[in-house]
């Protein structure tokens, strides 16, 4: 178990800093904060000794990937102790969460969670030589329903240091999504590590008391695979229920269903068949408008390593093309 010492000591902000500022050092912000560094991180580290530190604004701005989205930024001092919060509290959590949730983690991410998926379906369906069932769901407005006073729940039934409590209680509290006690900004980083904190309830919930055993989860995605389809209806209603009584959180009416895997699963901005997978239509348009009205070759050779994951031969050819001109 780590200490609140262990968080706000100046050689843990020190270190986090250092993780911080790659690739941010054009930024002003940070350059002003930079200029008088351990001015800055001794300020902080003594505001949180004392218990004065509060939490400041947020510089909210909006991004479209793929739909609008609002994004809220922190100030460099608030991000700079967010990293060093992450880098004692990701050590602790990583082995409370199964091993199939995928966003966000270390070593884990959304080329693995494809491939899982492709395992699942291979091993419950024998090879494709047995029809398989997906339930997929998606969770309503997950950041902006993340309930602040159960998420504290859930840290202090594995945190008893009451001086961590406070400090996360300054930080989630510093942020609504419109309805006071609710939401997490999606711009912090300790936001994503505190979603798979709540989401690991359900997670285990899953696991343990339905006894699922093809189950995958990116952030609000999900999917739980059997070769059983009645079983997948008598769950469904649970799976339903557990985030809604438990975690205030509500399933996407219309993202909710059961279908053969033979048919087309779309998950995480693929299609996916027993023999292929292939881009969701609105990704691939997506790609080809941003790819071919954007001169920045940095944004087609990143489609390049997304689409070496499925059958794109030719948007893989149009990428090249973009990045070779």
């Amino acid at each position: 178990m780590f200490l609140y010492e262990d968080i706000i000591s100046a050689q843990n902000l020190l270190e986090a800093w250092q993780e911080f500022v790659s690739n941010k050092r054009s930024r002003r912000d940070v350059q002003e904060f930079e200029l008088n560094l351990m001015g800055n991180i001794f300020l902080l580290h003594r505001e949180l000794v004392i218990r004065t530190y509060k939490h400041s604004s947020y510089e909210a701005f909006n991004i479209s990937d793929p739909k609008p989205r609002s994004i809220h930024k922190a100030a460099v001092r608030d991000r700079l102790l967010h990293h060093a919060i992450y880098r004692v509290f990701y050590s602790f959590f990583k082995g409370k969460f199964i091993a199939h949730s995928y966003s966000c983690r270390k070593e884990k991410g959304t080329h693995k969670a494809l491939n899982c998926f492709r395992s699942f379906t291979k091993k419950e369906g024998l090879n494709h030589t047995k029809t398989v069932w997906v339930l997929k769901c998606d969770i309503r407005k997950f950041f902006a329903s993340i309930d602040h006073e159960i998420l504290l729940e859930i840290l202090k039934s594995c945190i008893s240091d009451k001086d961590i409590i406070w400090l996360l209680r300054e930080i989630i509290g510093s942020f609504s999504s419109g309805t006071p006690g609710k939401g997490l900004p999606l711009g912090n980083l300790t936001s994503q590590l505190l979603v798979n904190i709540y989401m690991n309830e359900f997670d285990q919930f899953v696991k343990n008391e339905l006894g699922v055993r093809y189950y995958l989860r990116y952030a609000d995605d999900f999917v739980v695979l059997s070769k059983d389809e009645p079983w997948l209806e008598k769950i469904r209603q649970q799976i339903g229920e557990f985030p809604s009584n438990r975690l205030c959180l509500q399933l996407h009416p219309d993202k909710v269903f059961i279908k053969s895997f033979a048919s087309g699963i779309d998950f995480l901005g693929w299609v996916h068949f027993p023999d292929h997978r292939v881009l969701r239509t609105t990704t691939r348009w997506r790609m080809l408008k941003r790819v071919q009205n954007n001169s920045n070759k940095s944004i087609a050779a990143s489609y390049l390593g997304m689409l070496q994951h499925g059958n794109a031969k030719k948007l893989i050819r149009i990428a090249r093309n973009t990045t070779e001109k």
